[in-house]
């Protein structure tokens, strides 16, 4: 499979692969990473993984660890997990699907793989704390895939401003089939958080689909949603990589649309996606992987904007019936195309319902690669903006991070490997700096830097690095980011890397200078920065240094002091010139400047004194009289000028060129410019064959220029006989002479003084090679000696053995070589060399003879061998030394050189002679690395260092002397030196194993080089007082060295190392001062010992160690006592507390056994008396609720609460005060006008007209809709059947609306419209006879039953939690002590008569007057009731009175808390008499903090500490509470189980008391938190949140005279008046409006109401 990526624009450059200096921080965790995502606000890491989701900090620190499975399921069943329904449950890991940040609410999305893919959301801080969960929502629920195999895309988008949930799933085989849907982030119109938006907002897969999809990535773009997925069909089989889009606001997916995205290059298509990243301005990466099976990725570039212009290409053309067989609808065989009209893409740019959707096209964007690897798959991908420079960041199948600069072309500028062969998981994430990289592969998160700017040395580094983060920071003299370069703004002080640019010294003015003659440079520098005059630059020539001259962007130096001589041979010299900046001195740039020396320039060319001065570079001339070489002058006579070298006077063009020896031989040659010159010339004689000789012509001591060349030859030389001197070349003329009494040999046919022959002698055999050869003949004979014929055509014919050897012409050497091919001799046998040079036989000697032999190898050893081949056979046996080496091969198996695991046989072969040995050879496994130690060295120039370990998996056999190996799994070598700075190079160490290298390395390190260790001399050279320890301070002393490797020594004897650290080591000197290694003679600072520090093979002399030889004052027999009398006292004092702190635990353990028991005791009486209560509480009946009336509503009051209030004016609302604020002058005419209006609205017409028009104006709020239908109901309460009929008519219209949205189900359930208002005013008019006969009663007893039982026992006034609820969040856990009391109560000016009322002793003196209230006004509506806040409380506990309030002057405090008043505080007792009045002045309490209900709240509200039956234990103050009574409440709270009774004892009472009617409607409210509040016993929220029920119709409306009508019609005009024009113009565009002319009818009504004249 190959890659491909998208991006936004693309460069080509230069790779550099960097090695770490410095390991990278990472994460580990123990089970496989699933998904990463960063908070770029807090810079928080959130990581799901298997089983477990982790908070980390920027620097992989774990803040919060939750572990979310494993847990029981089983993917085919449906949660919650039971297991009597889901037998097949077992214990199955949970991978992490979705991790989404949604900032707006604070919280994190979570979805795994258990349990369906239900999702879960968590709080953004602590990840601990779920804020969402509910697995008992079936189907609708199911978010993301349950199989880890299918991949799930996520994205959270705001949509009508909520937040919503876009999703992409596979469809695993267990999974719900839906594919892309839209889900809810907030419980909105009943439905709940992870439900679909809508009922057609999801694309589902067909049941049996012929394709499955793997989603890579979602994005948005404006007002589209992206998916980008992977489509493999099966039929046929074909692998699609496709875009899909659809609207953001589109509920019905009428806009989705999906085509092909190809990345295609001349090999082929690269069909599968394996990541996406979309970047600005609106273009996006991916990676594709060939299907082909070769690893081969590629990185493609697509355009949003692109993109986009062929969907609405594609779009147009299936809505115009263009190229039909190119779209398709999803899951479906038919053609969806067909004209729709030309603009109809552009008209619904979202689709319609009646246009075709979910389509699909397979004419989609191809694209060809920017970059592409092979060997590996690109798995990840992201992409950041440097300075305006698009960067990538690439992760790797083989664990790399390929670094990818994009422009014009793309550009891999590094390399890293994260961890060798583990692929980089998707989510490669940026910090919130964009400084720092997050890269996740199987387990690790590893934390690496983008840019490593500082690493690079110098300028050249800077820029061959080609990293965009970086460039070059002129004025500080280091590679940096721009950002870090104080001066990068200005031109030319910072130079970016990939510019490839560098300060240069481009001109020099003069290039160059004589040394002789030495004067000021101009430089001109490229690129220069921005400098000034007050600029320090400073010129360094050699060794001198001085400051530098600024003029018009020039800079002049001066020249050096001292020039260094001229080397020899040359005819100049380079002296290094350096430019650098500032006090310190910055580099800045460099050039070398020549200074040449025209004495030496005349010796360049040998025997060319004249051209060599003429024809080179510098400004020098050659003065041919004084015949020297000078500097350039004016001078014209006598003298050749630079560059005109022909001039020179010279010899050349010798003739003969071919000169032989030992002959006297006449050289003509040819002279030019010689005027002034007589010349001779002298050869002599060489003892070589041939030899090129150059002639010097001088005169007068003085050489001429000469190119003479001749070359001189000698006969005899290398030709030793007969046949060699007649091969020589014809221009030689060599003879084979032969003069009497004259050895004969070749000499210059002019030398010989007999005749030459013109034959030779017969030839000769000397030796030959080899002397054996095989039975079966067919090796090379090499048969050597003299006269062998003079060209390969003189060999006629070669016996060896009496066989016949056929002659090989290649390899035949002129006289003294022939080579032929033995055959084949049936039996052993050995015989002479014969050959036939053109009729002349030759025969070998007796000693020089050829054998035929049969060789019988017998064994081999070793008898296995690594597969990577390479070990040495060794093969016993009989005549093996048959032929020569090269004729000899081995065989293992039929192939040479065929590595196979299983054992095979080895066979030798001598020429074409095949034996095989009767031993096999195996191969085993290569070796691997497992372990190594240590894991770096240190680089040591010039010599070897450390001993190294390796462990291996398998047997070795190793051959060498730099491996030694200790046993079959283990090794040990010497690392070796390098020569260079081991940071900035990729340094891979390896062992030669036979032929099979291993790489030093195993799965999380490689073996490095660190920089050398550096150690300080010892002060002085001595290191005095070191009996203790012995402290050597340096550098780097720990990178690649152990304290259990470094050695170090005083004198001879060994210093024991106890500490070593980056900067110090310590060890511990022998006991006595050792003697010196090297011992001096009346030397006392030589003859201290030295120390030495030894790492590996390199040691350093640190100085010499004196000891401390001052004797102690103390003697022995003191230091004994004084040491060990101190050690026994501490040891029995230790003894002592040890036993006591022994008493004290069990003490301590006796008293928490005794508190155990008691608290035990405690809970089981507990236990008892609430079930007690609970038995007295079921008998324990009372006729408190049957005593008093129903307090029933008359009919206004009902319809003004049900159609009116709340309201923005509350009880003053015209509506329910009746009051119209008319002038009594106009009365008349406005009721007149206004009875004219209420039978305009009589018209239909009118009426459907006039709601039409409100509701189509914006400023028509949806509470303004309400008002105006609660008005339109009032106005027509008289005509309830016309009323029907008008919300008849908008209810049908209503309905077809929401069936063409496709949305019925969301129809009433709101009051958006005017008529579902009016609906739930008529269904309220229609139930007012029904509640008042019927379900009033019933309900209010309910009420009362819940009210009294409630009331039995302790209400806590500040928390609102009880000793008897409904609810368990309101249940008071602690257990007040508290006394039921029958108070006597008068009221002021009521009479004589008291009233009985029961009250609890704990209750607030507020609780106390409600209490009151209710008993004593019972019979009385409750609109005559008085408030508690407005209602003063007497006690008279004899002659004296006590006004008694909630806080006062006696309250009781605490620090800052204050408890409220109960009638405990104030000690009233049973039968007590309290006197309830109005509240007065003088009734008010002396203290400022009165018991005004107003001014208490406030004070409560700044005190802000008060408390009633219970105290917050997490508020207590500890310096003040006994610490005792806080644990036992602590304890006594922790147990709260114990008081759910009384749950049970309530709901007893309430079914007891209660008697509950068979009712027409549901109650659809509830009070969450009910402990005791007031009853409103009003329908208007029973009616409104019910949507069925049964409808009675009242048999006649009597009540309409008490309504408002009047009042109803002035309201509704405002309307009218306010949408006047609107109205009209309405009223006039409808046709049946026109005829019964209802505008004019209207503006004669607006007339009247306004007072205006009119000519209507």
């Amino acid at each position: 499979m190959a890659l491909w990526i998208w991006t936004l624009s693309i460069v080509s450059c230069f790779c550099i692969t960097f090695s770490r200096s410095e390991e990278l921080k990472f994460f580990q965790s123990a089970t496989e990473l699933n998904h990463l995502t960063v908070d770029n606000d807090t810079g928080i890491i959130y990581l799901g993984v298997v089983n477990a989701l982790y908070q980390l900090t920027e620097n992989l620190v774990v803040r919060i660890h939750v572990e979310t499975g494993p847990r029981k399921d089983n993917k085919k069943c449906t949660p919650p997990i039971e297991e009597n329904q889901c037998k097949e449950a077992v214990l199955t890991d949970n991978y992490n699907k979705l991790l989404l940040l949604n900032k707006e609410n604070k919280t994190i999305v979570v979805c795994g793989s258990l349990f369906k893919g239900i999702c879960a959301t968590r709080d953004l801080e602590n990840i601990t704390k779920v804020t969402h969960y509910v697995e008992t929502s079936g189907e609708k629920s199911f978010v993301a895939s349950n199989d880890e195999n299918v991949s799930t895309v996520g994205l959270i988008t705001s949509l009508d401003n909520d937040q919503v949930l876009f999703v992409g799933k596979g469809n695993g085989p267990n999974d719900n089939g839906i594919i892309i849907s839209t889900r809810q982030l907030h419980e909105k119109d009943g439905k709940d958080i992870f439900e679909m938006y809508s009922d057609s907002a999801a694309v589902k897969s067909a049941y049996h689909s012929s394709s499955t999809q793997q989603f890579v990535t979602v994005f948005e773009d404006k007002n589209y949603v992206y998916f980008i997925f992977n489509q493999q069909e099966k039929q046929p089989v074909n692998n699609r990589t496709l875009i899909a889009r659809l609207c953001k606001d589109d509920a019905h997916y009428y806009s989705y649309f999906e085509m092909d995205l190809g990345c295609k290059d001349e090999d082929g298509s690269y069909d599968h996606c394996h990541s996406a990243y979309v970047t600005t301005p609106g273009e996006e990466l991916a990676k594709i992987n060939k299907d082909n099976g070769s690893l081969k990725s590629a990185m493609c570039v697509f355009s949003l904007r692109h993109i986009n212009e062929k969907m609405e290409k594609n779009r147009d053309d299936c809505y115009t019936n263009k190229n039909t067989s190119m779209f398709y609808k999803l899951f479906a065989v038919e053609n969806p195309c067909g004209p729709h009209g030309q603009n109809a893409s552009k008209n619904f740019p979202c689709g319609s319902e009646h246009l075709p959707y979910l389509l699909g096209s397979k004419n989609g964007v191809i694209e060809k690669p920017v970059l592409q690897k092979e060997g590996m798959n690109l798995t990840a991908v992201t992409v950041t903006v440097e300075n305006g420079h698009t960067v990538a960041f690439l992760g790797t199948s083989d664990g790399k991070i390929l670094k990818v600069f994009l422009s014009s072309t793309v550009t891999e500028y590094s390399s890293l490997t994260i961890e060798l062969n583990k692929p980089i998981k998707n989510d490669l994430v940026l910090d919130k700096t964009q400084e720092y990289l997050y890269v996740m592969t199987t387990d690790k998160v590893h934390r690496l830097p983008v840019q490593q700017c500082h690493k690079y040395s110098d300028c050249e580094k800077c820029t061959q690095a080609q990293d965009p983060y970086c460039g070059w920071c002129v004025r500080e003299g280091r590679c940096t980011k721009r950002a870090d370069c104080e001066m990068a703004d200005k031109e030319n002080d910072w130079l970016w890397s990939p510019s490839g640019t560098c300060m240069t010294i481009i001109s020099a003015d003069p290039q160059n200078m004589s040394r002789r003659a030495p004067a000021k440079v101009k430089l001109t520098v490229s690129p220069l920065p921005t400098l000034s005059t007050s600029d320090k630059l400073w010129c360094t020539f050699g060794e001198t240094s001085h400051r530098a001259q600024l003029n018009e962007g020039v800079i002049i130096c001066d020249p050096p002091d001292m020039i260094p001589p001229t080397p020899k041979g040359q005819d100049h010299v380079s002296v290094p010139l350096q430019l650098t900046f500032g006090e310190n001195k910055i580099f800045f740039a460099s050039h070398t400047y020549p200074f040449y020396d025209c004495e030496e320039a005349m010796n360049l060319h040998e025997n060319q004194p004249c051209y060599s001065c003429a024809s080179n570079r510098w400004n020098c001339q050659w003065d041919w009289k004084k015949h020297i070489c000078e500097e350039s002058s004016s001078a014209q006579d006598g003298v050749i000028k630079s560059v005109t070298e022909e001039e020179c006077p010279q010899f050349l063009n010798p003739n003969p060129s071919i000169i032989p020896m030992e002959y006297r031989t006449t050289v003509h040659f040819e002279g030019r410019h010689l005027a002034y010159y007589q010349v001779s010339g002298l050869i002599q004689s060489y003892a070589n064959e041939t030899l090129k000789l150059k002639l010097s012509i001088r005169t007068d001591k003085v050489k001429i220029d000469s190119k003479l060349m001749v070359t001189l030859y000698n006969c005899s030389y290398g030709r030793s006989d007969c046949s060699l001197c007649l091969a020589a070349h014809e221009d030689y003329k060599c003879v084979w002479c032969e003069e009497d009494g004259k050895p004969s040999k070749c000499v210059y046919e002019k030398l010989c003084r007999a005749p030459p022959t013109n034959t030779c002698p017969y030839p000769e055999i000397t030796r030959i090679e080899p002397k054996t050869g095989p039975l079966d003949g067919g090796i090379l004979l090499t048969i050597m000696g003299s006269n062998l014929g003079i060209k390969a055509e003189d060999v006629k014919n070669i016996t060896v053995a009496d066989k016949e050897c056929i002659f090989k012409e290649e390899f035949y050497s002129v006289s003294t070589r022939i080579v032929c091919q033995v055959g084949e001799m049936k039996v052993p046998k050995q015989g002479q060399i014969e050959v036939n040079i053109n009729g002349k036989l030759g025969q070998s000697p007796s000693d020089v003879q050829f054998t035929y032999q049969d060789p019988q190898p017998t064994g081999i050893r070793p008898q296995s061998g690594p597969q990577a081949g390479g070990t040495t056979l060794t093969i016993t046996g009989m005549n093996l030394a048959t032929g020569s080496k090269k004729d000899v091969r081995v065989f293992l198996g039929s192939q040479p050189c065929n590595v196979k695991v299983e054992a095979v046989g080895v066979t030798m072969r001598y020429g074409e002679t095949k034996i095989d040995v009767p031993v096999q050879f195996s191969y085993s496994e290569n070796p691997t690395v497992t372990k190594f130690k240590p894991l770096s060295t240190f680089m040591y120039k010039n010599q070897s260092n450390f001993n190294m370990f390796m462990f291996f998996s398998c047997f070795l056999q190793f051959v060498g002397n730099c491996v030694m190996r200790l046993n079959e799994t283990t090794v040990v070598f010497s690392s070796l030196p390098i020569l260079e700075d081991p940071e900035n190079y990729n340094i891979t160490t390896i062992i030669q194993m036979d032929h099979y290298q291993l790489v030093v390395k195993n799965e999380s390190h490689s073996f490095t080089y660190v920089a050398d260790p550096t150690f300080e001399n010892f002060t002085d050279g001595i290191k005095k007082q070191v009996n203790k320890l012995i402290n050597a301070k340096g550098s780097n002393l720990n990178k690649a060295m152990t304290i259990d490797e470094a050695q170090a020594f005083v004198g001879d004897e060994p210093c024991n190392i106890k500490t070593l650290t980056e900067t110090d080591l310590y060890c511990e000197p022998p006991e006595v001062q050792p003697q010196p290694k090297k011992r001096q003679k009346r030397d006392m600072i030589n003859n201290l010992p030295e120390f030495i520090v030894k790492f590996g093979l390199r040691e350093w002399v640190l100085g010499r160690v004196e000891y401390d030889t001052r004797v102690s004052d103390i003697p022995l027999n003191l230091i004994l006592p004084l040491v060990l009398i101190p050690m026994i006292a501490i040891i029995i004092i230790s003894i002592i507390c040890y036993r006591r702190k022994s008493q004290q635990a069990e003490r301590e353990y006796e008293k928490i056994k005794s508190q155990l028991e008691g608290l035990e005791e405690s809970v089981r009486d507990r236990c008892k008396k609430e079930f007690t209560d609970l038995m007295i509480e079921m008998e324990d009946q009372t006729n408190d609720v049957n005593e008093a009336g129903i307090p029933v509503l008359d009919y206004k009051t009902y319809t003004d609460r049900v159609f009116f209030l709340p309201s923005k004016d509350g009880e003053k609302d015209v509506m329910i005060t009746g009051k119209l604020d008319i002038p009594e002058a106009r009365r008349q005419t406005v009721e007149q006008a206004l009875n004219q209006f209420s039978n305009l609205l009589n018209s239909k017409s009118f009426l459907i007209n006039f709601i039409h028009t409100l509701e189509n104006q914006r400023e028509f709020s949806a509470r303004a809709k309400v008002y105006f239908a609660s008005l339109l109901t009032v106005a027509l309460h008289g005509k309830l059947e016309y009323y029907t009929d008008i919300m008849r008519t908008l209810f049908l219209e209503l309905m077809e609306q929401y069936v063409v949205a496709k949305n019925p189900k969301l129809m009433l359930r709101r009051s958006e419209t005017v008529v579902e208002r009016m609906l739930s005013n008529w269904m309220s008019i229609c139930l007012y006879q029904y509640l008042k006969d019927n379900a009033g009663e019933p309900l209010y007893k309910l009420f009362k039953a819940i009210k009294h039982q409630v009331e039995k026992g302790p209400v806590d006034a500040v928390l609102k939690k009880a000793k008897y609820t409904l609810n368990d969040t309101g249940l008071l856990g602690d257990d007040v002590e508290y006394t039921q009391l029958t108070v006597n109560v008068y009221v002021q000016d009521g009479g004589t008569d008291s009233t009985p009322v029961k009250v609890l002793n704990c209750d607030t003196i507020s609780q106390v007057k409600e209490k009151i209230i209710d008993q004593v006004y019972r019979n009385l509506p409750c609109s005559q009731w008085p408030k508690a806040e407005s209602v003063a409380l007497e006690w008279r506990p004899g002659s004296t009175a006590q006004i008694l309030s909630d806080l006062d002057l006696t309250s009781q405090r605490d620090g800052r808390w204050k408890r409220i008043n109960t009638l405990m505080h104030y000690n009233v007792r049973d039968g007590a008499t309290l006197i309830l009045s109005k509240m007065g002045i003088s009734q008010q309490p002396e203290d400022s903090q009165q018991d005004v209900p107003g001014e208490r709240h406030a004070l409560l509200e700044d005190e802000n500490k008060v408390w009633h039956l219970v105290r917050p234990v997490d508020e207590i103050d500890e310096s003040k509470s006994k610490r005792g009574s806080v644990k036992e409440k602590e304890r006594t709270k922790a147990i709260t189980e114990i008081y759910l009774t009384r749950l049970l004892s309530v709901k007893v009472r309430v079914r007891c008391c209660t008697v509950t009617p068979k009712m027409p409607v549901s109650l659809c409210s509830v009070n969450k938190h009910f402990v005791v509040t007031p009853f409103l016993f009003s329908t208007a929220s029973f009616v409104d949140c019910c949507q069925s029920g049964v409808l009675l119709t009242p048999t006649e409306m009597a009540h309409t005279d008490s309504l408002n009508t009047l009042v109803a019609l002035h309201q509704l005009y405002q309307y009218t008046n306010k949408y006047y024009d609107e109205i009209i113009n309405a009223l006039e565009e409808d046709p049946a409006a026109q005829k019964m002319q209802l505008a004019f009818r209207l503006q004669q009504i607006a007339a009247a109401l306004e007072n205006k004249v009119t000519d209507l």
